[in-house]
This record gives structure tokens, sequence and C-alpha cells, in this order.
């Protein structure tokens, strides 16, 4: 079968790898625009394309879906198939319509739940204790489409937003193939998707970043696992911004929200439901990061608060 690849971030790479090994002929990648990167601006390639180059595979990176030249582009390739995973563009009717079997999307949750940009961190967000991969057939809305095949995994109590990434990344793979396999032998059946349970994963922002010690204790560090390791749980100190990268949940309860309770070298901060967290790594403004027994060793903290 003749296969376009539609993908942009690392979460795509094990999808593509594991559609060249499966021996399908991929007539091309489509991915984002390179972009500049880093203190001095270099333009970067995509992961996906860099991956694509590698293996000799024609790269396609149309500015523009609707303008017709994303279109002109993908007939120049002829697919029957279009895999999408994590692309970041809205495809349009004609490119849906385009390929023989259509568009097939890889999306990192169990659908309806947690349609959009980001559902890998908003599982963690919204305290979710399991999660998954949903292959579905594509139409024109957001994450809309009939629902193919679908696996869970658990989110453990610790797990942070970078390692359910790599999990879902490689559960992505598997189910991607185990959906192209059952197109080939004609045993996929399309479900419909329940549109009245649907929720959504709006993109991530610096907004989301400050911590509100009035929220839980679980609130409180599903927010630091989520938003590892970006845009990061933020929280200032002294008047100035600390990143949070790490936590746990503590056994020490009282104090006010937000206070600090130094334990025999742990930082342990008070939540509004009169639990606690206890922070294993921060960043300082300027600074590396940091375990905390280390922080703390240099910068006592016992008896301040965090804002």
């Amino acid at each position: 079968m003749k296969i376009v690849f539609m993908g942009t971030p690392d979460f795509a790479v094990p999808c593509l790898e594991r559609l060249i090994d499966m021996g399908h002929e991929v007539t091309g990648v489509f991915t984002q625009p390179d972009k500049p990167k880093g203190r001095h601006g270099i333009l970067t390639p995509p992961p996906v394309k860099e991956l694509a180059v590698k293996c000799g595979i024609p790269v396609f990176q149309p500015v523009r879906m609707k303008d017709g030249t994303a279109l002109e582009m993908l007939t120049s390739a002829s697919p029957d198939l279009v895999i999408v995973v994590a692309y970041g563009k809205i495809l349009p009717k004609e490119i849906l319509e385009y390929p023989k079997y259509g568009c097939i999307n890889i999306h990192a949750s169990l659908l309806p739940l947690l349609r959009g940009a980001a559902p890998i961190q908003w599982s963690i967000l919204n305290g979710f204790t399991e999660t998954g991969v949903t292959s579905m057939q594509m139409d024109e809305g957001l994450d809309t489409g009939d629902m193919l095949l679908s696996a869970k995994i658990p989110i453990g109590e610790n797990m942070n937003a970078q390692e359910l990434h790599d999990s879902l990344s490689a559960l992505g793979a598997d189910i991607m193939e185990q959906t192209i396999n059952a197109l080939c032998e004609d045993k996929l059946t399309p479900v419909r998707q329940d549109h009245e349970k649907f929720t959504y994963a709006p993109m991530l922002s610096k907004e989301l970043s400050p911590i509100d010690w009035s929220k839980s204790a679980a609130e409180v560090h599903n927010k630091i696992r989520g938003l590892y390791s970006w845009p990061c749980a933020t929280a200032k100190l002294d008047g100035k911004v600390f990143k949070i990268h790490e936590s746990r949940l503590s056994d020490v309860k009282g104090g006010q929200p937000g206070e600090i309770m130094e334990k025999s070298g742990r930082l342990i901060v008070s939540c509004g439901d009169g639990k606690c967290i206890e922070i294993l790594n921060l960043q300082a403004e300027n600074k590396k990061a940091m375990n905390t027994a280390d922080y703390i060793r240099g910068n006592p903290v016992a008896g301040s608060f965090f804002e």
C-alpha cells in the first residue's frame, strides 16, 4: 500500500519508524516548516523530517493547507492512505477525501475524551488514572471522526507528562500497525463517538504555570506532573519565580496554603485541603535545576511561604 505520513514532533517518530519497518511504500512525509530554535535562532527541522530525510523519503512542508498547494503535493505522492500523528495542522475536506482509504489519525487519548492539542498533559492535569491511544477515521471536525482501535495504559501517581508521552508514543506505533493491518484485511469496524461525552484538551501556555496553593495537594501535584517539562509549574518565593519540576504527595498534614515546612532536609509545602506535597526538584530563576536537599542546604526556607 502507498502511504503518506503526516507528523511533526518526537511523539510521531516511533509511528513513522514502524511504518517504514512494516514495508509499505511511504511515498511522502508532510511535516511543519523548519523553525528557529535556541538563543541564536538556528533554523531547525522537526524530528519527523530528520527521520524522513535520513531514510530518503520525500518531505513536504506546506505553510498553508487550504490554498491548493498541499493538495498538489499530496497528489504527487499519490497515496492510498494518509496516516496523521501529531501533525499540528487542520486538514481540509479535499485532502481528507483524496486517498482511497481516507486519513487515519493516531490520537493520544481515549476518545471522545480529551480532543485537541494537549491530551497527554491534560490527562494528568485532570487527575486521570488511565488514558490511552485511539485510531480514528478523520473527518472535518476536531478529533470527531469514527473510532477504529484503541488501547489503555495506567497513569502512575508520580508519572509526569514526559514519561506518559514516551509510553503513549510507543503505544501509538502499536495501534497504528494494528489499524493498518486490520484495514488491509478488511476487518475494521468504525464506531461513532458519543459526542455528548467529549472533553477538550486545549493547547498549553505559560498562563497555566503558577501554582494555586489553595487547591488540594492532589491538584497541585497533578499540575507539577502535568506541566513537566513545558511550560513547568511555577511558584514565587521571596519575590523570585521557581520552576517546580518534581513532587510527590506527603503524609504530613497541617499548615497554611503555601507554607513551607522543612523537615530533615525535605521541602514540605501545605496545600488548601490541609494536606501537603513534598517538592523533590526545583529551579530558581537563572539557575540550574537541583534537588531540594541541596537547595535547602544553602537556602533555609522553613517558615517561608510560596506565593
